[in-house]
């Protein structure tokens, strides 16, 4: 990834932060191996239900009316790593799952799956924000840097939901779970063949899931990007033949100095598309 031409090491840090986020996805009480109980004996588990169409699905996604402080919107399809999931490459294919999670696409064989981006509602931009960086003195950069850090202090999260036939629900669920367990080294992802342009990932981790559905499955998972570790966070949750999937990035996380605070994917986002397919 290309370093920021802007010197300072907080911008570079937001530049760098920025531009895995657009390549990698800018479309239940869990163990800690990620997939719960629920996984074999919660509602519907073995149930064959009726997949839902594009558009129904659209009706049940998270969106503005259902949680306020969020605004919400497609992603611009030139921010997305890939237009559809033919076009991701990974180099281990049980890792597929993961990388399909990370740019808001179905994690398995679904009919039809619809997304969104939740961004937090930003914070009102400083007065020194309006100036340019060569007019700024040093206390207005230090208070420029400060106000991008409240402003992208949220977790931006991909929220995406997809819908199978049959069993098809519980098998995603299952190789995200796999994969998670299997990927724990690490993965490389590549978009239209481009091998320049590849992502590469050094370690997976599971981690408690939120309780909420049928069965859910999270994790985190680790980058490097101008040296800086990057650690972004996923989500699988099955609500009957439905996955709902979520990818969270903090880039104000990687601003502090020294070690990136911690940060996870926003319980209330959860809670609230769970809501809409209860």
């Amino acid at each position: 990834m290309k370093r920021s031409v802007l010197s300072r090491p907080g911008v570079a840090v937001v530049a760098s932060a920025l531009s895995l986020a657009l390549a990698t996805g800018c479309s239940d009480s869990g163990s800690d191996s990620g997939s719960g109980d629920k996984a074999t004996g919660g509602k519907g588990a073995t149930a064959t239900v009726k997949a839902l169409s594009g558009a129904e699905l659209k009706k049940r996604l998270v969106g503005k009316g259902d949680l306020g402080g969020y605004r919400f919107a497609a992603a611009d399809q030139s921010e997305r790593f890939a237009s559809s999931k033919e076009e991701i490459t990974v180099v281990d294919d049980k890792c597929a799952p993961l990388a399909y999670v990370l740019t808001g696409f179905a994690p398995g064989d679904s009919t039809a799956y619809v997304n969104t981006m939740a961004t937090p509602v930003e914070a009102k931009p400083s007065a020194s924000s309006t100036k340019s960086m060569e007019d700024m003195t040093e206390e207005e950069l230090d208070d420029a840097l400060n106000s991008i850090t409240d402003t992208l202090g949220g977790t931006v999260t991909i929220v995406s939901l997809s819908s199978y036939e049959g069993d098809g629900a519980q098998k995603a669920m299952s190789s995200v779970s796999d994969a998670v367990k299997g990927c724990a080294g690490g993965f490389t992802a590549t978009a239209k063949g481009a091998k320049d342009d590849a992502e590469k990932f050094t370690k997976v981790e599971a981690e408690k899931a939120s309780g909420s559905g049928d069965e859910s499955v999270a994790f985190a998972v680790t980058g490097v990007a101008d040296g800086d570790k990057i650690v972004v966070h996923g989500e699988a949750v099955r609500h009957g033949s439905t996955v709902a999937t979520y990818y969270s990035m903090n880039l104000a996380a990687f601003l502090a100095d020294g070690k990136p605070k911690e940060y996870g994917i926003p319980a209330e986002l959860i809670k609230a598309q769970a809501g809409k397919l209860a």
